[in-house]
């Protein structure tokens, strides 16, 4: 896009004479908030870091990202973008690839071996982090940042908790996950392995901690009643996953079934795959646009040879025999059985039914309000009901994810930290939405978003290789100058240049604009060539 350029008049010339007692209506610069920044549940200011990212300064980029989530290479993988749905570029051609951006400065930072600058105050205050998965560690992350002093208790052998435990390689290699968690251990967080919390009060006494978070994650793999015999080769997906972390992997046999439809039974399924199952079949009780898991992954696990019955249940199982029923959905959209059975057979039965958090370390423990197998906290603060005492991640009401945990993370470490304090977090109040409709769409050629490669089939089915690709030096720059920084200034001049009164005043790089009202006239045509909708016109004040 080429810069309008300025006009500038002669002080003794008559046009330069003052205008504002013409106005009506005067321009206002204003920040509205972008779609992608509302809708990120690890809080991160997408639109700041990709502000840096398109001007190739990367490490600046980099660091503006993980002042809200430390994780971008692990997040590049596993974060499910909703930010990118709501994209207003998606209504020009294609959303930006907020992901791809997000992974390519995780990668770049370990590959330039960036590391976080450490804490400039001590608090004088301990608080315990029980879980080292992404709210546990997120947490610390923010806690220690803010000066506190911070122990981890996990008790698994290694870091990462899910993300290690539920996460299979081929979509987040563990020397990624290792790189990422360690750089938080590097910034003085004290980390306990192999250290299983069984009574979160006495903890908290014997270690003289000021206040807790916990962030256990969902382990335990929930159970449905099944006729079968003895004979019978039934596991559960989160063993199965877990147990892809040791020497020896699981012997799941030529022809695996996986009963369940969210993102773990896809994940157990490809994983089959890759063990050299012949037949890796997903039994599902609806049909696909009903499934929970997210669609790109079902298709890249039909993309390897993953089959799906759907509209199926099973009811037994004898020896390697499965009686499957088909489901018909009624008219409120849940399945109904038709009586109509079928045999398949089966090596091994896997349950993906979904996973429960281990709350025995809460028991006795007075104030708290345990229901549906969740803690419940407070929204605002994520403070349980006994004082001093947080949850986040897959511990309270939500939707279980890395994304949503690593904002549970950051979230409880302010109120945390305001909590020792004896303060108050102030709210804010959110600027208003940067709509589409603001934008000036004439400013922008089309710019087809960046397709990540990806592992070729052969490959991704005899190998634990990671299956998506990540962006180069060079497309990582074309994929971020494609924002469009809605509903903020990105400095482009063309206020400055289209102004026929001469009244925009630059202030500087990184400073922006302002108005010099003795001479706007209140034409707004600056509000209407503002590309990215940062100008208002707002009634003249009488």
């Amino acid at each position: 896009m080429q810069k309008p350029f300025a006009i500038t008049l002669d002080p003794g010339s008559s046009l330069a004479n003052k205008t504002g007692s013409w106005r009506t209506e005067r321009p206002l610069y204003v920040k509205r908030l972008p779609p992608c920044n509302a809708e990120c549940p690890a809080g991160e200011d997408i639109q700041g870091w990709l502000f840096h990212a398109e001007s190739g300064d990367y490490e600046s980029a980099w660091r503006q990202l993980t002042r809200d989530n430390p994780f971008p290479a692990i997040m590049g993988r596993v974060c499910y973008h909703t930010c990118e749905n709501v994209c207003n570029r998606g209504q020009l051609d294609a959303s930006v690839g907020i992901n791809s951006v997000e992974r390519f400065l995780g990668d770049q930072a370990l590959q330039e071996n960036w590391q976080f600058d450490p804490p400039k105050t001590v608090s004088g205050k301990h608080v315990l982090v029980v879980g080292a998965g992404p709210s546990g560690m997120s947490a610390a992350y923010h806690l220690r940042r803010l000066g506190h002093a911070v122990t981890v208790i996990e008790a698994g052998p290694l870091l990462g908790g899910m993300m290690r435990f539920g996460i299979p390689k081929y979509r987040l290699p563990r020397t990624v996950l290792d790189a990422e968690m360690q750089r938080i251990v590097a910034i003085g967080v004290n980390v306990q392995l192999n250290t299983k919390v069984t009574d979160i009060v006495q903890t908290m006494h014997d270690g003289g901690f000021d206040a807790a978070f916990l962030a256990v994650g969902a382990h335990i793999a929930k159970r449905a009643y099944l006729p079968a015999k003895d004979s019978s080769h039934i596991l559960d997906a989160v063993a199965v996953l877990r147990s892809m972390e040791g020497a020896e992997p699981p012997m799941l046999g030529r022809r695996v079934v996986v009963y369940g439809g969210g993102n773990t039974a896809i994940d157990v399924a490809r994983t089959a795959k890759r063990l050299g199952a012949t037949e890796a079949i997903i039994v599902y009780r609806r049909t696909r646009e009903k499934m929970p898991a997210h669609d790109f992954e079902v298709e890249e696990a039909l993309q390897e040879g993953v089959m799906v019955k759907w509209l199926s249940t099973i009811k037994s199982a004898e020896g390697g025999a499965l009686t499957i029923e088909k489901m018909i959905l009624d008219e409120h959209g849940k399945p109904q059985p038709t009586g109509e059975l079928e045999t398949l057979e089966s090596d091994s039965l896997i349950l993906a039914l979904g996973q429960d958090v281990d709350l025995s370390l809460l028991d006795q423990v007075p104030g708290l309000v345990l229901k549906a197998g969740v803690v419940q906290v407070d929204p605002i603060t994520m403070m349980t009901g006994h004082p001093g005492l947080f949850a986040g991640g897959d511990m309270v009401p939500t939707e279980r994810n890395v994304t949503v945990a690593v904002g549970h993370g950051k979230k409880a470490a302010i109120h945390i930290d305001a909590w020792l304090r004896g303060a108050v977090v102030s709210t804010t109040t959110k600027s208003a939405p940067a709509s589409f409709d603001r934008i000036n769409p004439w400013y922008y050629s089309d710019a087809p978003k960046t397709v990540r490669p990806q592992l070729d089939i052969a490959r991704r089915t005899s190998s634990f290789d990671e299956v998506q690709g990540g962006l180069t030096l060079a497309n990582a720059l074309f994929e971020a100058r494609r924002c469009l920084s809605c509903g903020n200034c990105f400095e482009c001049d063309n206020c400055y240049g289209v102004c026929p009164d001469n009244a925009v005043i630059k202030l500087g790089p990184g400073r922006g604009f302002e108005f010099n009202y003795d001479y706007c006239k209140g034409c707004g045509v600056c509000a209407t060539e503002c590309p990215c909708g940062a100008i208002d016109m707002v009634p003249e004040a009488m």
